[in-house]
């Protein structure tokens, strides 16, 4: 073996051994994360790692990710697109099929014009990215996802952070700052603690203090608002401050991101947002069963009923319960338990009994707090969430 060899060897080896005393110390502190097997669609029953669980886990919130409406849209789009983009939008991956998603998903918000991301993720990192740079500002929420967090990261613009909904925090970093552009960014739904932004007040401080605020709505759309059409609905806004973005693999139940906001904005991000220009698009086949979604969403509000009557039992079941229900009028009802150790064993404890209810730890909230994140879906029946409370009832 040669000295270049032994020396590439000796460095693996070290990061191999390291590696492997942080995966030790994660298990020590009940901080380690498995992947499960889902062999089934995505519903409120599902086959995962061999056995039937009811599913207190998924983002389905409206039970759409197996609707065989959604599936033969998807096959009628094989027909006609095949199955890969095989280019980025920007070179020959712009179908007619996503042409037309745009469109819809523009007037469904009632915005002028919106653009198609591969992922949520990708969609915050390309707009904050685009928009904000060195000289500029980006104003968090501390309780925000960790894609917006990344974006602010990515931009190198100076990264204020304050206090979960702490408005007066916000309006004395926005009088203190000198950016010559100003971005407060938001999740519109919180997804670990499912309380909704105080959105009017938020863009009431923007105006004032000539800011722009991102909407991240991945779990407000579909949900919120008459016909589902999300935050800015639910909260009767309209303003070109805003930048709209929700994604399209949760109550949408298929895939992607999109931005939505003015004809300036998006054409701005076609040219600047790198997450979309330098990457192939979505198979077209996923923006046909989008189009068929948009018009569950739209026309099936039984679906929200449905949600809100679910919240409602939930909420009422677990009154005076021995873990506390943080406030969320959402399909999130996050049960607060404390330690790691004490929600791990109780979300094993209810997997035990069938029921697949997920154990939420730090870093993604904060010490001290971890908890099961409870989220209902239209797909569930009131027997469901009683078999869970019962069971939660008789664990406590």
């Amino acid at each position: 073996m040669s000295l270049h060899d032994e020396v590439a060897n000796k460095a693996a080896n070290k990061l191999a051994n390291e590696l492997a005393a942080e995966l030790e110390a994660r298990d020590s502190q009940g901080l380690r994360r498995r992947r499960r097997l889902l062999t089934t669609p995505q519903r409120a029953r599902v086959n995962v790692d061999g056995r039937e669980y009811i599913a207190f886990c998924s983002n389905d919130y409206l039970g759409l990710a197996a609707d065989p409406r959604l599936a033969a849209a998807a096959k009628s789009g094989i027909d006609r697109y095949g199955v890969g983009a095989g280019a980025s939008h920007l070179i020959l991956g712009h179908s007619s099929a996503h042409h037309e998603l745009e469109a819809a998903l523009a007037a469904f918000v009632r915005l002028p014009r919106a653009l198609l991301f591969s992922t949520g993720y990708m969609a915050n990192m390309g707009v904050v990215s685009a928009l904000a740079g060195r000289g500029d500002a980006v104003f968090a929420d501390r309780l925000n996802h960790a894609s917006l967090n990344d974006a602010a990261l990515v931009s190198r613009a100076a990264f204020k952070r304050y206090a979960h909904n702490d408005l007066a925090a916000l309006e004395r970093l926005l009088q203190n700052t000198p950016a010559s552009r100003r971005l407060v960014i938001v999740d519109a739904v919180f997804s670990m603690d499912g309380d909704i932004a105080p959105v009017p007040a938020l863009l009431e401080l923007c105006i004032r203090y000539d800011a722009y605020l991102l909407i991240d709505d991945a779990h407000g759309f579909g949900v919120l608002g008459a016909q589902g059409r999300g935050t800015l609905a639910h909260f009767g806004i309209t303003s070109e401050r805003v930048i709209y973005m929700a994604t399209l693999g949760k109550a949408a139940g298929v895939s992607g991101a999109f931005v939505a906001g003015s004809e300036a904005l998006i054409e701005s991000l076609v040219q600047n947002a790198r997450t979309y220009i330098y990457t192939t698009a979505t198979p077209p086949l996923l923006a046909q069963a989008l189009l068929a979604s948009l018009q569950v969403i739209e026309q099936e509000d039984w679906r929200r009923d449905r949600l809100r009557e679910l919240v409602a039992q939930l909420q009422r079941e677990l009154t005076g319960g021995l873990w506390r229900l943080l406030p969320s009028d959402t399909p999130i009802q996050p049960l607060l338990v404390g330690g790691n150790a004490e929600a791990l064993d109780l979300s094993a404890r209810l997997a035990d009994q069938g029921l697949l209810v997920p154990a939420i730890r730090p870093p993604t909230v904060p010490q001290g707090t971890a908890r099961l994140r409870i989220s209902l879906s239209a797909d569930h029946s009131a027997a469901d969430v009683k078999r869970l409370t019962a069971a939660l009832l008789q664990a406590a």
